[in-house]
């Protein structure tokens, strides 16, 4: 088991020593002589395991505990205590930190205690992954940029209400998760939410799964089915990429909206249904009414309360913080450990402009786990935003580069080409295509 490091003293020779010991067993060591300095590698660095003295020159030890494990809930800390300073130990212990070790008598005890340290980390990471990725509401929004905190206190609003909402905004900006936030924030909470994107099926399918069918109603109906509509009875149905709806449908939405009441596929009774509508769009949708491709009367039924999600690269301060939440969540799925972030991972991710916002980034923290060497994520792990590919003369170099990528994720789905073609996002054709230009089918 490997892991990351850090050892806060401010005595050199102590320093020295530890990190030999340590560095013996293959972890990855770091070392730091005051709070101050420690405080900005645990900001450059993703560590699992602090051993820090309890008397440090800026800070009393028992309290940076406390400030570390409040920041940093997944790190464990060991302290380390002259004989005389035990009760330090122990109140440090009741601060959060993992145990202590006794200065120059306990060497022999650091590598068995560290690897139980390591331990707790691995079951801490998993607790908050769980956490997270189970997590519902507003807890979902991750950001402190002033921009999206102002969107998600606009929803927070909205979400008491019963209002019918509009999310505009780019692709990948979250618009589903602001949905769910909003659904689970309202009295409607306790019943369905129900989603679909409009721009996934043709006209005929998408008005079977919206308002449902009766056995016959056409080739294929071979029974009858629930529509989402109906579905959404009591709670909330989100119609994704509304702007891509048909304008035949259009009508019948508008009807739906006016009455709450629809007319399934192949029937004549009329059936009601209470939901709360929320509708989402990357398009201008008056720019669309005057092409002629939406409806007006909708527009104003759907557009009550409008929230503009606001794209990455506007709110690149939460960058760092997405990223990191990604790469728990994709440590825990992938099965990996003790993995290591170089800042400049995250300096080559704010040079991208983020064109798929948010759900570029979680793809590309989830390839470049993948691809990367000796459980470190750096530069090389994101081969699409170096610079040596933005060169004139490169052309040779970035096809070699693209096959190179392509065998590595072929590599780790074990061959699976639908999985492959999914993480590097094309379809299945291209991949293919790929694969024989490249010699490698």
């Amino acid at each position: 088991m490997s892991g990351n490091i850090l050892i806060i003293d401010d005595e050199l020779k102590l320093i020295t020593l530890l990190g030999m010991i340590l560095s013996q067993e293959n972890f990855n060591v770091k070392e730091a002589s005051t709070a101050r300095s420690a405080i900005t590698m645990l900001e450059q660095y993703d560590f699992d395991v602090v051993l820090s003295d309890v008397r440090l020159p800026d800070v009393f030890g028992i309290d940076l505990v406390k400030s570390i494990k409040t920041k940093y809930p997944h790190l464990e800390i060991i302290v380390m205590t002259a004989f005389g300073n035990i009760t330090d130990a122990v109140q440090a212990m009741k601060n959060g930190a993992y145990d202590y070790l006794v200065k120059g008598d306990d060497n022999e005890k650091i590598i068995p205690l560290v690897y139980k340290a390591l331990e707790k980390v691995k079951d801490n990471r998993s607790k908050i992954v769980q956490k997270n990725t189970s997590q519902k509401g507003f807890n979902q929004i991750i950001g402190s940029s002033v921009a999206i905190l102002q969107a998600k206190k606009m929803a927070e609003k909205v979400a008491l209400t019963d209002a019918t909402v509009l999310l505009t905004g780019e692709t990948g900006t979250g618009k589903e998760v602001f949905a769910n936030a909003i659904h689970e924030g309202s009295d409607r909470k306790k019943n369905n939410f129900v989603a679909i994107n409009c721009s996934a099926f043709s006209k005929e399918i998408l008005e079977s799964e919206l308002f449902g069918h009766k056995q016959g109603a056409f080739t294929g109906a071979t029974k009858d089915k629930k529509g989402l509509i109906e579905e959404a009875n009591g709670g909330t149905l989100f119609l994704d990429e509304i702007g891509e709806m048909p304008i035949e449908l259009q009508a019948k939405l508008l009807r739906v909206l006016e009455t709450r009441e629809f007319i399934k596929m192949g029937e004549t009774k009329v059936s009601r249904s209470d939901f709360r509508l929320i509708a989402a769009t990357n398009r201008n949708l008056e720019d669309e009414i005057k092409q002629g491709n939406f409806r007006e009367d909708l527009y104003f039924r759907l557009n009550v309360f409008e929230i503009s999600l606001p794209p990455l690269r506007e709110r690149k301060e939460d960058l760092k913080v997405l990223a990191k939440s990604f790469i728990d969540i994709f440590s825990h799925k992938l099965h990996l450990s003790s993995v290591q972030v170089n800042p400049e991972y995250y300096k080559t991710l704010e040079k991208n402009d983020w064109k798929g916002n948010i759900r570029e980034l979680r793809n590309t923290i989830e390839r470049s786990l993948i691809l990367m060497n000796d459980n470190t994520l750096d530069s090389e792990s994101l081969p699409h935003y170096t610079d040596k590919n933005t060169s004139e003369n490169d052309s040779l170099s970035i096809k070699s580069l693209e096959k190179d990528h392509i065998q590595k994720v072929l590599q780790y789905t074990k061959g699976n080409k639908a999985e492959a073609a999914r993480l590097l996002e094309i379809g299945i054709a291209t991949l293919y295509r790929k694969l024989e230009e490249y010699g490698l089918r």
